[in-house]
């Protein structure tokens, strides 16, 4: 609802700010129009002259899709991989993850983080041993370095995760 609030407080500013330009005199009017057609912004031949600012947002964690993609994105990662194994249905899941996010976030870059659906990949909870859930398995070159049963603080989170990047 905000989005469309503001979509619509810019539209509604730019079309008053090129209505009140002069047609002849100011280079970004005339660029925008040409000599024969009338503006119009919803033609497809027009476009604005410069976008909104768009910034990108780098994901911190991934889903696994199936085993093939689990072997490629975390046993041959480069980097320190944390395994979330969790469930749609598990209460303590939908808690952790946001926070575990968190703490991965706060490592810029130097560890990445898997989510794995056991009811989606139980053969991946089976291999690992998981037998409850949430499970967070740390792996580094394809090699279990740590692991954790349950819900843990923010500071052990954190701790948790600069223990795997090596910090």
């Amino acid at each position: 609802m905000a989005h469309r609030l503001l979509v619509r407080r810019i539209w509604t500013l730019s079309v008053k700010y090129l209505r009140c330009l002069p047609a002849s005199t100011s280079s970004f009017s005339t660029s925008l129009r040409s000599s024969t057609t009338p503006l119009s912004f919803l033609s497809p031949k027009h476009t604005l002259p410069r976008s909104l600012p768009h910034t990108s947002r780098r994901e911190v964690s991934f889903n696994v899709q199936d085993h093939e993609d689990f072997t490629e994105r975390v046993i041959k990662s480069e980097l320190p991989v944390l395994i979330d194994f969790h469930a749609q249905w598990c209460g303590p899941c939908k808690i952790l993850g946001p926070r575990l996010e968190k703490a991965v976030a706060k490592q810029k870059g130097k560890v990445a983080m898997a989510k794995v659906d056991i009811d989606d990949h139980t053969d991946l909870a089976i291999e690992y041993g998981v037998s409850a859930v949430p499970t967070v398995i740390a792996m580094r070159g394809g090699d279990v370095i740590d692991q954790f049963v349950g819900i843990k603080d923010d500071e052990a989170l954190d701790s948790f995760v600069s223990k795997l990047v090596g910090q």
